[in-house]
């Protein structure tokens, strides 16, 4: 049977998360060029184009490609928007900042190209294993255990904490997010803890690092003026999960990233009452 494939044919996706949902689709074959920080998944380096960073991109190079749509994510690509849709792209910038916004993205997409029955069946499945965590965080907590207090860095200098997303897949894996006040903050900079002092004040039991593009320093963390006597660095409590698969707004923090923040948080709720 001769396959028809409905809506855009040649897409330019200048962030990570939606080259992955494209693949995750079937549809890796209407992709003509990607974000070079994109490692999900890792064939789509070998196969791909890159053609933009985060805030830059080698505009003629897309043009270059005659794409027919150009995904993009967040008012920090309005530029390169703008600047496509004034050579005649069509472009469609999503600015998904929490769960639900990052499943709405998902469906338009799927949508999008053809592939909205796959998409939802993605969907649910996503959907049906966030309800399993949630499941087991209420089990521990029926048993006496009791939620660890987690900040959780974007950035170290100045210190970042997490954006809303993060904070809300961090309340499924059964932990409680120090800085909610500036989770609901879209922009990294509104999210900036001027005082670092109010992390030592919050008394953080697990710390989690996922310093954008670098390698988190646990032990830096640890060493910093007066953190000797937080619970977790007293206790070991420093991990890392990387900027991937938790800090891209699309199948990987729905997947493996909140996998990895239920592993940790469950590990603690286990050890503690």
């Amino acid at each position: 049977m001769t396959r028809i494939d409905h809506g855009p044919q040649r897409i330019v996706c200048l962030t990570e998360e939606t080259t992955e949902w494209l693949y995750l689709l079937g549809q890796a074959h209407r992709i003509v060029g990607i974000s070079g920080y994109t490692v999900r998944p890792p064939q789509a380096r070998r196969e791909k184009p890159k053609v933009s960073a985060f805030l830059t991109a080698k505009i003629d190079q897309i043009l270059a490609l005659r794409p027919d749509h150009v995904f993009g994510f967040s008012d920090l690509q309005a530029d390169i928007a703008a600047a496509l849709i004034r050579a005649g792209v069509a472009v469609t910038v999503f600015n998904q900042r929490s769960v639900e916004e990052i499943f709405s993205m998902l469906y338009q997409v799927a949508a999008m190209v053809g592939c909205a029955d796959e998409g939802l069946a993605h969907i649910a499945a996503m959907r049906a294993r966030l309800d399993a965590i949630r499941a087991e965080v209420a089990a521990l907590e029926a048993a006496g255990k009791r939620r660890p207090r987690v900040y959780f860095e974007e950035w170290d200098e100045p210190p970042i904490s997490g954006i809303r997303w993060v904070s809300e897949l961090l309340g499924i894996a059964g932990g409680d997010d120090i800085f909610p006040e500036l989770a609901a903050q879209p922009l990294g900079k509104d999210r900036t803890i001027t005082d670092a002092t109010e992390i030592i004040r919050r008394a953080p039991d697990i710390v989690i690092g996922s310093w954008c593009g670098k390698k988190f320093r646990a032990e830096r963390v640890a060493a910093r003026p007066g953190w000797q006597g937080v619970p977790a660095v007293r206790d070991g409590q420093l991990f890392e999960i990387k900027s991937a698969d938790i800090l891209q707004p699309g199948p990987a923090a729905l997947t493996d990233g909140v996998e990895q923040l239920h592993r940790i948080v469950r590990n603690w709720m286990q050890q503690h009452a």
